[in-house]
């Protein structure tokens, strides 16, 4: 198992006491035999593990088979899961990469000696979680429930930036909803918009659920003096997921405007078309009535007859063009 591959998965693997104090960095191997021993507990973190490994962590922790092929196969729902004296929790990661929001997952198996993460797609890594919680071994030695509150707060503190970053997009779409760039632009940056907020919803909301669990709920793996700590962490989802909400509803209202305002503009277009229509159709009826060549056509030989027609027509438009503009049909 201590192939280059192998290690290239393994983001971390490291023993702690039961003062909370990191004794070693261990091996895959030498899990089993450090959980022997009577006190402390292990955190391993892989990154897209292979099959073999998954079954060598099985081996050591002595994982259910299901939580496993879980683990293996991802494309999993935001979900909690006990397995007899361990727990099994699947979290949907969120990273702005290159403007886009990518989603990933992240699969959480914990006992009462120790705390297995498995990173899947678009991820930050945990190691920022591990060091802070190794800056204060007084917390982690509340045991691994600590450390997956670490890990769960880190993944929602990752939330709040993006939340940030679709509402100052929301306020730029709302401006250029009411100026002249292209409506079909806006509103399809209004769709891709509430496309992103609805699956970053559907990744926030299920943890306040896994959240309440781990405040009520498990006993045999969450201590009761870590039990404010996740309560913490389930406000903080709770304030996500009402942004959330609250910006789905202003992208609705600003669809709706835009479709609207869209409208608006169409109307007037076919109000000016239809203003100049009738300004060109008074000309044009009397030019049909003078170009059909019949003998007795009223003052027909008279001199005086071509300028007065010409000057009948440029009275009538100029009327109706004032007329037409002052009802903002031209």
């Amino acid at each position: 198992m201590d192939t280059p591959v192998s290690k290239s998965m393994v983001a971390n693997c490291a023993a702690y006491g039961a003062d909370g104090r990191k004794v070693r960095d261990i091996t895959l191997d030498e899990i089993s035999d450090f959980l022997e021993q009577p006190s402390g507990f292990v955190w391993v973190g892989l990154v897209e593990p292979d099959e073999p490994l998954l079954e060598k962590l099985q081996e050591e922790f002595g994982l259910h088979e299901l939580a496993v092929e879980d683990a293996h196969s991802a494309h999993q729902r935001p979900k909690i899961e006990s397995y007899g004296d361990s727990l099994f929790i699947v979290a949907q990661t969120a990273q702005t990469t290159d403007g886009n929001i990518a989603f990933g997952e992240t699969h959480l198996f914990v006992g009462k000696r120790y705390l297995l993460s498995v990173r899947h797609g678009a991820s930050q890594t945990y190691a920022p979680a591990r060091k802070a919680c190794e800056q204060t071994p007084e917390h982690l030695a509340l045991g691994p429930s600590y450390a997956l509150y670490s890990v769960l707060d880190f993944i929602v503190d990752n939330y709040l930036p993006i939340v940030q970053d679709f509402r100052q997009e929301l306020q730029d779409l709302e401006h250029d909803v009411f100026s002249d760039v292209s409506n079909r632009d806006v509103t399809r940056r209004l769709y891709d918009m509430q496309r992103e907020l609805l699956t970053l919803k559907l990744a926030a909301t299920p943890l306040q659920d896994i959240l309440g669990q781990l405040v009520r709920l498990h006993p045999e793996v969450v201590r009761d003096e870590v039990r404010p700590y996740f309560r913490d962490v389930q406000d903080h989802v709770t304030r996500v997921s009402d942004a959330i909400n609250s910006m789905r509803e202003m992208l609705g209202a600003a669809m709706n405007v835009n479709l609207s305002l869209i409208t608006v503009r169409q109307n007037e277009v076919v109000k000016r078309l239809a203003g100049w229509a009738a300004l060109l159709a008074a000309p044009t009826l009397l030019a049909s009535w003078y170009g059909m060549n019949f003998h007795d056509m009223p003052e027909l030989a008279k001199p005086y007859a071509y300028p007065t027609i010409i000057g009948l027509t440029a009275v009538v438009c100029i009327t109706l063009f004032i007329v037409l503009k002052r009802a903002k049909w031209l």
